[in-house]
Order: structure tokens, then sequence, then C-alpha cells
């Protein structure tokens, strides 16, 4: 964790070479991300000019291995997105379509012509993939989609839409999940396919500083080649799902750290009836509160990322980290935002921003009630889905 908010030092239960990686991701965020992030959260821009540079840090795919991927562990990928997401929860964002979805698909899925043609590229940021799931009528229930992809000789058509997909109207491939008479299928698709069309979703008041879209399909002609072949059924995209979930228990943990940091210096230079707001009793109420959290929320993202790397981790495991990090975040980032005061409504500092953000991120992969309904599935063995 590194940060006055560690009250457990929390870093002696890393080693050298993970504190390294994350001292190496902060030093990004604090030089390009930290001086640029509030004119591109106003204006609705995600800097594109910067993915070559998560590319040469490795970030892009970190935790596969080969095809020029950095082959990190699960703990290196989760520290590196803290620092990302302290940053701006877009920045997390981007890294986690491409690499937890977008390349993780073709890398679990894919033949292994998929996987030379479009890893190595998208590992060093050369080309942006999106990952086409979510539906405007099927969001927590994907298997309700209604794309749909059809044999004609050799080929494959696709028809439907997709939304909320982020970075659709930059990427160059999008693996596109689809019903088709055999069950669902994903579907390696370059952009640049006639009849596939990607629209930014705008306005948003969260999220600002990146890209979420809605994609038309309408008689989209693949070659058989485009399917991916080694999976068939939710398998495919829930194991992607799963890799960005993880990603969120420690990205989450990122924003709610650097909303604390933000409150705390505020709050030791602000002076209210003649003494920093730092010295009254209720001020440091809420900080120790907003420390034992983030501490705790580490602890388990940590605890987690070990048990990936050890192949002992559980689905379920991953919806505790999920709900309770962004729940107890999102309330981080609220509770910073009073002590800020008025001032705290303003860009000119982050706890808004990222409770704005985390509206997001609680919401996508996976709400906050079906990450409940999978640990009451857990607890109790009765599945209340329907």
């Amino acid at each position: 964790m590194n940060s006055i908010s560690d009250l457990i030092d929390f870093d002696s239960l890393l080693t050298p070479e993970e504190r390294k990686l994350r001292d190496r991701v902060r030093a990004f965020v604090d030089a390009d991300i930290r001086p640029n992030i509030a004119q591109w959260y106003e204006s609705a821009t995600f800097p594109l000019e910067i993915v070559p540079e998560l590319g040469r840090l490795g970030l892009l795919g970190m935790h596969l291995q080969g095809y020029g991927c950095a082959g990190g562990s699960a703990v290196d990928y989760g520290l590196a997105g803290a620092e990302l997401e302290a940053g701006d929860s877009g920045l997390r964002t981007f890294v986690s379509v491409q690499g937890s979805l977008a390349m993780s698909a073709i890398y679990k899925h894919g033949s292994e012509e998929q996987k030379q043609e479009w890893l190595p590229a998208m590992a060093k940021g050369e080309a942006i993939g999106c990952f086409g799931l979510t539906e405007p009528t099927a969001g927590s229930d994907p298997s309700g989609m209604k794309t749909f992809a059809r044999r004609d000789g050799n080929d494959w058509v696709l028809n439907g839409s997709k939304r909320w997909i982020g970075l659709a109207s930059v990427a160059q491939v999008a693996v596109i999940w689809a019903q088709t008479e055999e069950g669902i299928r994903g579907f390696v698709v370059p952009t640049s396919t006639p009849g596939f069309t990607a629209t930014p979703i705008e306005p948003k008041l969260s999220m600002r500083a990146s890209i979420q879209c809605d994609i038309d399909l309408v008689d989209v002609r693949l070659p058989e080649s485009a399917v991916l072949p080694n999976v068939v059924g939710l398998k495919g995209p829930f194991s992607c799902l799963n890799e960005a979930r993880y990603g969120i228990i420690w990205g989450a943990m990122g924003a709610a750290r650097d909303s604390f940091e933000a409150a705390l210096a505020y709050s030791q230079e602000r002076l209210q009836f003649d003494k920093p707001l730092a010295g009254y009793q209720l001020t440091q109420q809420k900080l120790v509160d907003m420390a034992l959290e983030i501490n705790k929320g580490f602890l388990l993202a940590l605890h987690l990322g070990r048990k990936k790397d050890a192949g002992t981790l559980q689905i379920d495991q991953i919806s505790v980290g999920k709900l309770n990090n962004c729940r107890e975040a999102i309330k981080i980032a609220r509770e910073a935002r009073t002590i800020l005061g008025g001032n705290g409504i303003t860009l000119d500092y982050s706890p808004l921003r990222h409770a704005n953000n985390l509206e997001s991120v609680r919401t996508y992969e996976g709400t906050d009630e079906v990450h409940t309904l999978i640990l009451g599935n857990k607890l109790t063995g009765i599945p209340a889905f329907r």
C-alpha cells in the first residue's frame, strides 16, 4: 500500500519485486495521469496517447504468458490495477477491457492463429480490443442475449446489438458473444467488418474519462476462422468476467485510498475555528474509519490474489471481494468528499470524481445484487436468481 493509510505494515506482505512494480506504475500515474485527469474527465476524453506507454509498462494482458505479454502474477496485476484506479477508474477499465476481457478471451478460447494475429499487437497497445457481451435488454442475465449468429455456407452472419461495451469505437477487434443453434459462441470480429457500428454513449455522469459504446451488428459476415474454437456456452465469457472482477477488487481500493489521501491532506491544511480540520474529533473519526476499511480491503485483495496465484481461488470468493471492496470504496469516496466541504464538488479534488466512477464500477461485472445472490446461494444452497 505504501500510504499514510497503511496502519498494519501492508508492504511487509509484498515481495521486493511486487513493491518495485507497484512503484513503477504509481510513478507513471503521478507523472502522466494526475496532471491531466481533471481535464480529461471534464471534457469526457480518454487519452489514447497513453496506450503505447501502458504497453511499454507491460500492463496490457500482463497476467498472460507469451505472445509479448508480461506473464505477471495475479498479485502483480492487482497492485497495478490499484495504482491505475487511484488515478482514475477509466484508466484501469481500459487495462481490464483490453487484458482481462478481450485478450483473455482470445488467450483462453482462441485458435493459435487468432492468438498470433492479435495478442502481440494488443500487448504493445498497437491494437485495441473490446468485449461484446452485455445487451440493451440483457445485462445481469447474459443468457437472455438476442444477438444471433447463423451459418451461411462456410461463413457466419451476425445480427444484434450490444450496449455498454468499453472501447468499442476505438477498437480494432471485438470479441462478440452470440447465440447460435449450437449454443453461445464467441467471435473475433475486426471492427472494420461491414455491418459493425460502434457509437459512444454520451453524455455520462460517471466514467467520463472512458469510452463505453452501443454496438450494432447488421449482417456482419465472418469466416469460420472467426469463431473462438475452444469454448461453447456462457462459461466462455464468464471465465473472462472473473478475471475482470478480480481486478476490480484491487482497483476499487486504489480509488478509495486516493480519496482518503486527498481528504487527509486537505484536513491538515484547512483551518476552521482557528485550527486544522484534522484536529477535530469528528474529522479524525472519519479518517480512522476510512483507513480501517482501506486496510481491510487491501488485505482481502491480497489474500484473494495469493489464492489466485496458487490456483485455489473459488468463483464465489471473487464475489466476496468485488461486493465488499466496491461497496466500501464508494462509501469512503463519499465520506472523503464531506471533509472537503463545498470545495469537494470541484474537479480540483478527486473524491467525488472517484465516487461517480465507482457507481459504474459497482454496476459492471456483476451488480451488488448479483454478487449478493451468488453469496446467498453459497451460504444457503438455495439459488434465488429467479
